[in-house]
């Protein structure tokens, strides 16, 4: 049980690593005044999904999922 523990320990500290990179790696939400007139909603606000940008907030999403659930596991064992 004790390797078993060291191994979700060893991805938990991978998957934390790898979170961190994805979030700096994202640009800031700030839109500036074009959102006041709607002028931030372009063909590359549209496409956003199939972007550098949308690829990053989808792995984010992954990746955050995965430490929440490997939190909950490390921790199940410790009473």
């Amino acid at each position: 049980m004790d390797t078993l523990r060291i191994i979700v320990t060893i991805v938990f500290i991978v998957v934390s690593l790898a979170l961190l990179i994805v979030v700096l790696m994202q640009e800031g939400k700030s839109a500036g005044l074009g959102a006041i007139s709607g002028a931030a909603e372009t063909y590359w606000g549209k496409a956003k999904g199939k972007s550098m940008e949308g690829m990053l907030q989808k792995v984010t999403k992954i990746l955050a999922t995965l430490f929440i659930v490997l939190a909950a596991v490390l921790n199940i064992g410790k009473f």
